[in-house]
Order: C-alpha cells, then sequence, then structure tokens
C-alpha cells in the first residue's frame, strides 16, 4: 500500500510549524519520526492532506535540568533518552523503559514527544509521565499552555493536543532522596508492544518507610492508568513481605479496563498487571533500600 497524496511541509521553527497547524487544521499532521504515523498512513488507516515534518525543527530537540525538572525537547529521539547520562541519574525511570521500546532501530528515529502525542496504550513512555507527574508543555498560534500528564492521555491515540496545537517539551520532576525505580512488561515478543506492564517510582524516609509513590499501568485499558488507591495503601508503610505486594498488585488493576483481542484475553492481561505491580513495587523498593536508582 501507499499513502494516499498529501502536502509535504518542512518548517524550521516552531512559529513555522503552529502556524501551518492553525492554517490547515483538521487536514494537517505533525510528522516526527514517522515511526507509528508513516505505517498508518502506508496502510490508509489514517489520511491527512499536509504532513507538517518536524525534523528540521532544532527548537525541539535536547536535554536540560532546570528547577528541579528535566525537560525533553520532543524531538529528542529515544537512542538519545537511552544513552544520556542526564537521563539516567536524574529521571532513572525515563533510561530505563527507553530500551523496552521496539528495536534499536526504531529508537534511532522515534522521538520522546511523538511516541507521548501518539499516545498508544501499550506504550512505556505515556505510563512513565503518568507516574511522575510529568507536565507537557504545548505551544499553537494563539500562545503556550502547560498540561499535566494525567490531563494530556484522554483514550487511544487521544489526547489534550487541539488540532492547532504542538508538543513542544515535556517536563519530568527528579525525585531527590532514597528513591527507587522500576518498569516490567509482558509481549510476545522482544520489541513488540506490550500486552500489560507495569511501572514504579517509590521514595523511602530513614526507617525505609514509603513517603511518596508513582505506579502506573499500560496495555491495561484506552490509555494508561494511575493507580493512586494503591498508591496511597502503600504511603506511610514498608510492604517487606510477598502477601503485601501481592495485595498491592491486586489493588492497582482494579479499576483498569483491559481488553480481548488476538493477542491476549482481558482477564490475562489482568493477572499480568496485577504480577508486575507487584514485582516493579518490590524492585523499586529494593533498590532505594541499596541506593540503586
Amino acid at each position: 500500500m501507499k499513502p494516499a497524496p498529501f502536502e509535504y511541509h518542512a518548517p524550521t521553527t516552531i512559529a513555522e510549524a503552529v502556524d501551518l497547524l492553525a492554517r490547515h487544521g483538521d487536514e494537517a499532521k505533525p510528522l516526527a519520526g514517522g515511526q507509528s504515523l508513516v505505517p498508518m498512513l502506508a496502510l490508509r488507516l489514517a489520511r491527512f492532506e499536509h504532513l507538517v515534518d518536524l525534523n528540521r525543527v532544532d527548537e525541539l530537540r535536547g536535554v536540560a535540568r532546570t528547577n528541579g525538572t528535566l525537560r525533553v525537547g520532543a524531538m529528542t529521539t529515544q537512542a538519545t533518552v537511552e544513552h544520556d547520562g542526564d537521563v539516567a541519574r536524574d529521571v532513572p525511570l525515563l533510561a530505563m523503559a527507553t530500551p523496552l521500546i521496539g528495536h534499536f532501530q526504531i529508537r534511532n528515529r522515534g522521538t520522546v514527544g511523538g511516541s507521548l502525542a501518539h499516545a498508544d496504550p501499550a506504550s512505556e513512555y505515556p505510563a512513565v509521565a503518568l507516574a511522575l507527574d510529568a507536565r507537557f508543555d504545548v505551544a499553537s498560534s494563539s500562545g503556550t499552555r502547560e498540561v499535566p500528564a494525567q490531563e494530556f492521555f484522554e483514550g487511544t491515540w487521544q489526547t489534550a493536543l487541539g488540532a492547532d496545537e504542538l508538543l513542544v517539551a515535556v517536563r519530568f520532576p527528579v525525585w531527590e532522596g532514597r528513591c527507587g525505580f522500576a518498569c516490567d512488561e509482558v509481549a510476545r515478543r522482544h520489541g513488540d508492544f506490550a500486552l500489560a506492564g507495569a511501572i514504579a517510582a517509590v521514595e523511602l524516609d530513614g526507617s525505609s518507610n514509603v513517603t511518596r509513590a508513582g505506579i502506573a499501568l499500560f496495555g491495561m485499558g484506552p490509555a494508561p492508568v494511575r493507580a493512586t488507591d494503591a498508591e496511597q495503601a502503600l504511603v506511610g508503610t514498608h510492604p517487606a513481605s510477598d502477601d503485601d505486594l501481592r495485595e498491592l498488585g491486586a489493588l492497582a488493576v482494579r479499576d483498569t479496563a483491559p481488553v480481548d483481542d488476538v493477542h491476549a484475553s482481558a482477564s490475562y492481561r489482568r493477572r499480568v498487571g496485577e504480577y508486575l505491580a507487584g514485582k516493579t513495587l518490590r524492585d523499586a523498593i529494593r533498590r532505594a533500600e541499596e541506593d540503586i536508582p
């Protein structure tokens, strides 16, 4: 298959890009790494009259720490994030999740912003952003705004971005102190989208009690899910036993809505998600106790 005809645009600034989006509205689509969009166009699962290629917009690239957050430009490649020392030090969870995305060829072209804006419910980055309370910088021809991760993901391939808006960067809070992080998933083969996955972040006090927690699940519904009930049950405790972690895993998946499809049943996804939620919590707590991010 070949894509339907479209007009190609290659802006070099954010201002040019958002002007094109404003001018063409729903008929325009930003092109980042193209790892999801191009196959969809080729199969004619999506069709747009205008493609706005962001690869020449240097303003959208780069990683920088400012005011307790790590700002990652939307066009920063996944391979850059995977090998960046600042990311590994300041937001270990982002570095941990990246190798689970496809294969290295995919990560060489795929971008942070492209993955987040595509909002595939089985994707790792949206769950990382949700668990860490990331904030999204969004621009349009009428100005800029900030969107918290909790409000950004609305459903399968659906976000809070308007047709004339562009994701410019994402800002991840840098967790300080005795913190541990973990990310795990189950897929049919390495590089496939996850059948189910879990993200865990914890901060411990001097007695190894949890003072802060972030838990998110992916592949468990139409959008990534923040397990707030499990987080609240976890804070103030030190769940050392397997029974504690199994209960927290069950609580984490209680309000999820996984689906049946050709890859797995909803009940299988729920069982796997429950296991992974408990496992990632165990791993995150152990790393915090041993001072291993």
